[in-house]
């Protein structure tokens, strides 16, 4: 079933095409009304594709995602160790 409703959307191109062509952003309906420009649509669009894709979070946040499960394993329950040894001396 069609619906007679017509949407603006924003059409960014990936720079890189192994895995993704295109990336679309549905605009909000309100947006047109707050004057924003196309260009500055665009350029949002930009921004939070190339945020979103992967930008560089940080070495902290990398070497988290990298860490095995066994070592969160161990993490965790060396820290429920911690607390009941800190409960039983209290």
């Amino acid at each position: 079933m069609v619906k007679g409703i017509s949407r603006r959307v924003v059409v960014v191109d990936s720079p890189d095409q192994r895995f993704f062509e295109q990336a679309i952003f549905i605009v909000r309906n309100d947006a047109a009304g707050e004057g924003v420009t196309s260009k500055e649509l665009v350029e949002e669009a930009r921004r939070v594709a190339r945020n979103y894709a992967g930008g560089d979070h940080g070495r902290f946040s990398r070497v988290w995602r990298e860490l095995s499960p066994a070592v969160y394993t161990l993490m965790g329950a060396g820290g429920i160790g911690l607390v009941w040894l800190i409960a039983a001396l209290a």
